[in-house]
């Protein structure tokens, strides 16, 4: 892994911190445009108060100078605004006054899981750092990602598909049809499948349910020969898969065509390979989702995530005292109806990390100068195969 980061510190802590390593030197990159994303992740019909508290601003501590990256570790913190009003919850300080302790484990949430694993009898020790809000970080890293993609050409974009029962009609394929989607309330291209998604939040929020949904990240523009066959961990929809399904409440994730290909003969399922002088090697269509044998083909990579509903209910579930063992009904943690369309904006980041990631691998980490004449060389190369 040539592009790797981590991130730390909990949902109602003091902040948010992330170190990206790998980027190459000289990427411009501004606060304003992890701000753009961070500002993206935060939109959405259905989200719940905490969007209205965080106003995500992220601080550039290391990694860039005067606008552009150096080569060294970018590392990035996001205040967490709503830190304050938790008082001595988090504390690090053996000595701070202890908060009653959370015993009542959320179905389809990690308390139960995270405290049996780690040996916690208190839950908001897992809650804290099992929390969406981490995603803020991990968008971070993927801007960041995203600026070095641009410099080639590529751009990462996405929408929702389906939200609830309600499924949108197929999209534009071009990049173009996607410049607006954020101004839509649950970033869907299709209006009339958009109010259709936007009652079915009503109605769950009305009877303390949540929603889930699909939706779909593409990116274009990116170069071919990203990924390899040789090895199963450098297969580039491996990664992929796994960067998606590893955001939290992702319980599905397929490329081009993925299970509805199933359902076809393979005459109609392959791309057929075309050419033309100059122009080098082509696909006529794009069911593949722009990977094939483990490797990027040229054509835009296509990914497609289905995320469960929110697992916090106002309506609870049924569950078990953590510390009597009596069977209690769960509770309630402030939380949103629905996210799908905040959570594709984190699938955008998971994607362009990979991305960012097989480019480098591929065509070197140390000087974006060098990354753009190793593409330019790698594509006149096969434009003559």
């Amino acid at each position: 892994m040539a592009i790797r980061y981590l991130t730390a510190g909990e949902s109602h802590g003091p902040q948010l911190t992330a170190i990206l390593e790998g980027c190459p030197s000289g990427v411009p990159l501004s606060a304003v445009d992890i701000d753009r994303d961070l500002a993206r992740r935060q939109l959405g019909y259905g989200r719940g108060g905490r969007m209205q508290i965080e106003q995500d601003c992220v601080s550039i501590v290391g990694g860039v100078r005067y606008g552009r990256t150096t080569g060294a570790p970018v590392a990035l913190t996001i205040v967490n605004r709503d830190a304050a009003a938790w008082g001595d919850t988090l504390s690090p300080e053996e000595e701070a006054q202890r908060a009653e302790p959370v015993r009542i484990p959320r179905p389809g949430h990690a308390d139960l899981g995270g405290a049996l694993l780690y040996g916690h009898t208190d839950l908001r020790d897992v809650i804290e750092r099992a929390s969406a809000r981490e995603t803020a970080a991990r968008v971070a890293c993927g801007a960041v990602a995203r600026r070095l993609l641009e410099e080639l050409g590529c751009h990462v974009v996405s929408h929702v598909i389906g939200l609830g029962d309600v499924r949108a009609a197929s999209p534009s394929a071009s990049l173009k049809a996607f410049a607006r989607v954020d101004e839509n309330p649950v970033r869907c291209l299709d209006a009339e499948a958009a109010r259709r998604m936007q009652a079915a939040i009503d109605r769950a929020a009305e009877q303390g349910d949540t929603l889930g949904g699909v939706f779909e990240v593409v990116a274009f523009g990116v170069p071919s020969g990203l990924g390899s066959y040789v090895q199963a961990d450098r297969r580039l929809g491996a990664r992929l898969a796994a960067a998606v399904m590893s955001i939290p409440a992702i319980k599905g994730v397929e490329l081009g065509g993925g299970f509805a290909l199933t359902e076809l003969p393979g005459s109609r399922v392959h791309d057929q390979i075309t050419w033309r002088p100059g122009g080098g090697y082509g696909r006529v269509s794009n069911r593949a989702g722009g990977v094939e044998g483990g490797m990027s083909t040229g054509e835009p990579v296509v990914v497609r995530a289905a995320m469960k509903p929110i697992a916090t209910l106002r309506s609870p579930l049924g569950s078990v005292d953590m510390g009597t063992h009596e069977v209690v009904l769960s509770r309630f943690e402030r939380s949103d109806v629905c996210a799908v369309p905040a959570a594709a904006v984190v699938g955008e980041a998971a994607v362009a990390l990979v991305l960012a990631d097989a480019v480098v691998e591929r065509f070197g980490d140390a000087c974006l100068a060098d990354v753009l004449a190793a593409v330019r060389l790698f594509g006149e190369r096969i434009r003559k195969a």
